[in-house]
């Protein structure tokens, strides 16, 4: 984790999902993803789609999305050289799917390193969603995927120095399901773990600019601390605190 004490204008896009119930794939996010691409300069997008087991058609999905909003996008799996492609990239996306499938990916790939570098030194921004957003963090022990592979270790990019837990859904109120609620399994993890946990409920997206990090999107987001009871957090929230 010594990457975290680097100081770079690192350029971070979190969303807790691609797909939220009343809009197009990615359309919630759309025009602050196309301002943070423009901000950024970003005219081509390397995206990563590991956590899925079929690349092309989930790189064509995104693909069509962001070639529709005028960006170019290619997938890594299809570069001879996935290190040189990080090195290369104007941007870097990856998307959801499985977490556990997706760090395994990473590692195997011997892509961990040159992302973390090139993101905390600020050469390139980074776009990530669900899962892609769970392995930006300190680890994946936050994540609601089922551990269908073994990756060497549940520390992951470390781009934040805490922790995400995308999907955050609340208790159904009246409803009849008895199995642990997410903040309880959230609790859980803080029996053991130090880390903050930020819940991104649907819609909501975390944009970090530096050390300034702010909620974005349609909905609020949840924070649990260790110790103390978790706080509420409206879109616009300034969540700076954190990445000290």
């Amino acid at each position: 984790m010594n990457a975290l004490l680097r100081m770079g204008k690192r350029q971070i896009f979190l969303m807790s999902s691609s797909a939220v119930h009343g809009y197009e794939y990615l359309q919630h996010a759309e025009s602050d993803l196309r301002a943070y691409f423009g901000k950024n300069n970003v005219k081509k997008v390397l995206f990563i789609p590991y956590a899925l087991s079929n690349h092309d058609a989930y790189t064509e999905k995104v693909g069509t999305v962001l070639k529709r909003w005028g960006f170019d996008c290619e997938g890594i799996h299809r570069q001879s050289d996935p290190v040189q492609a990080v090195n290369d990239a104007q941007a870097i996306y990856i998307g959801g799917g499985n977490t556990f499938l997706l760090l395994k990916s990473l590692y195997d790939n011997a892509l961990v390193e040159p992302i973390r570098d090139r993101v905390l030194n600020g050469s390139v921004p980074y776009v990530g969603s669900s899962a892609g957003t769970n392995v930006a963090t300190r680890s994946i022990q936050t994540t609601n995927d089922m551990p269908i592979i073994f990756p060497p270790t549940f520390d992951a990019l470390a781009l934040v120095p805490f922790n995400i837990n995308p999907h955050y859904l609340d208790p159904e109120v009246g409803g009849k399901h008895k199995g642990e609620t997410r903040e309880e399994r959230i609790v859980q993890f803080h029996e053991l773990n130090e880390a903050p946990v930020l819940g991104l409920r649907e819609g909501s997206t975390l944009l970090v600019d530096g050390d300034r990090a702010t909620l974005i999107g349609v909905n609020k987001a949840r924070l649990f601390r260790r110790g103390q009871e978790p706080q509420e957090f409206e879109s616009g929230a300034d969540f700076s605190f954190l990445m000290k």
